[in-house]
């Protein structure tokens, strides 16, 4: 058994001078500092230290580190179009693998125990995740109606029905890239695989003007509808972005049990332009949270993501302090638990043991009158000590156990 010492903090409470105990992959328990008996082997923290859940990136591509910087300014479907696809069409699986591991690197290093990934070469992915130690679904990006090699529907279907069940960490799900870029056809197969395995289905949902433009000519429907007309419309699904989604449509996702994920650094980056938080979270739409890919975005720091959430959201809704600090760790956490179905994202007993120590000894942390203040608006990537998931400690000051290197012998 091990502990972590701090100011426990989730969604639900804040416990000064409390120790998060972990035996096996579940937290055992939470206990004041002082009742650490004899019977826990290790002790990580102390006074200063802040214990809190994992943070779930519930929309990320990885590998996409190896674009950063490229396309800076450009709308999303020229950024596809221009710099992103032609490029993608050269990768190899070894690259991909590289790539795939710096970025979950980074990942880890900025406090994401769980990642929801979206690209190609999915094999290559899962098997990243599984070396470095991160908590990964994974889908392999399929479309149909873009002559793209590596996103080929049957490679999506093999992957999903290879990795089923298969691991404690790797779950597999099914990734239609977007509404404009799937058949209806083939949205409703991948429903259909969906309902039959209990599936995930991890789709960019109304991201660009150009994508509700091209769905309205196709199919004379908006993106939610479509969703539903393919049968996608449930608890399953994770839809992404949802710039343009008109709000009957943000009804529509509210009432059917889907989870949208907010970007919203990618977005005003990309668009210009990003979802009125307020408005969901009044809607009783489960919201997550993800950061994109490193490109355009710059980095997989989740907590810059946090911070971005909660400023963004007072310009939307004119509304200074529109959601509350501590109910944007919630979107950070238990909200993307909900959205992947993962016992996580708060710190009860019997929960998954994915979980952060920050380092809170640092001047902008000071003073530590408010703990959810602190962790929104205040923390930074670098301020993790240690990064536990499935009760092992996969990162520690630097540090990756599993690979047995240091974030800087991982560059290129």
């Amino acid at each position: 058994m091990l502990a972590l010492v701090g100011t426990v903090v989730d969604a639900e409470k804040v416990l000064p001078d409390h120790a998060v105990l972990v035996e096996g992959n579940k937290i055992a328990g939470v206990v004041p500092a002082e009742r650490v008996g004899e019977d826990v082997e290790r002790v990580y923290g102390g006074r200063g230290f802040f214990v809190m859940p994992g943070l779930i990136n519930a929309h990320t591509h990885v590998a996409m580190a190896r674009f950063r910087g490229l396309g800076e300014s450009m709308p999303t479907q020229e950024w596809l179009e221009k710099i992103i696809w032609p490029m993608e069409r050269e990768w190899t699986r070894e690259e991909i693998r590289n790539w795939a591991l710096l970025g979950m690197a980074e990942a880890l290093a900025n406090g994401s125990t769980t990642i929801n990934d979206h690209y190609f070469f999915a094999e290559e992915i899962a098997q990243t995740a599984e070396k470095i130690g991160i908590r990964a679904f994974v889908g392999h990006t399929v479309m149909d109606l873009v002559d793209f090699p590596h996103a080929a529907p049957e490679e999506g279907f093999r992957f999903f029905r290879r990795w089923h069940g298969r691991s404690d960490l790797v779950v597999p799900t099914l990734a239609p890239h977007a509404t404009n870029t799937v058949s209806l056809e083939l949205m409703s197969e991948i429903s259909g695989v969906s309902e039959e395995k209990d599936g995930r289905v991890h789709i960019h949902l109304a991201q660009s003007r150009g994508e509700v433009r091209e769905l309205r000519r196709r199919y004379n429907l908006k993106p939610v509808e479509f969703l539903h007309r393919a049968g996608a419309l449930n608890g399953r699904l994770i839809g992404v972005h949802g710039v343009y989604l008109s709000e009957n449509e943000m009804k529509a996702l509210s009432s059917s049990g889907s989870t949208l994920v907010h970007c919203p650094s990618s977005n005003v980056e990309l668009e210009a332009k990003t979802v009125n938080l307020l408005q969901l979270v009044e809607l009783g739409l489960n919201v997550a949270l993800g950061t994109d890919s490193p490109n355009p975005v710059g980095s997989i720091d989740m907590f810059a993501e946090i911070r971005c959430t909660a400023l963004f959201s007072n310009l939307m809704s004119r509304k200074p302090h529109s959601i509350s600090a501590r109910e944007v760790l919630g979107l950070a956490t238990v909200n993307g638990a909900r959205a992947l179905g993962i016992a996580a994202g708060l710190i009860r007993p019997g929960y998954l043991a994915d979980l952060l120590l920050i380092n809170g000894r640092k001047p902008w942390f000071t003073p530590p009158e408010n703990p959810y203040s602190n962790l929104i608006h205040s923390a930074r990537g670098s301020d993790v000590e240690a990064v536990l998931v499935n009760g092992e400690v996969v990162y520690e000051r630097g540090y990756f156990v599993r690979l047995g290197k240091r974030l800087e012998e991982l560059l290129p």
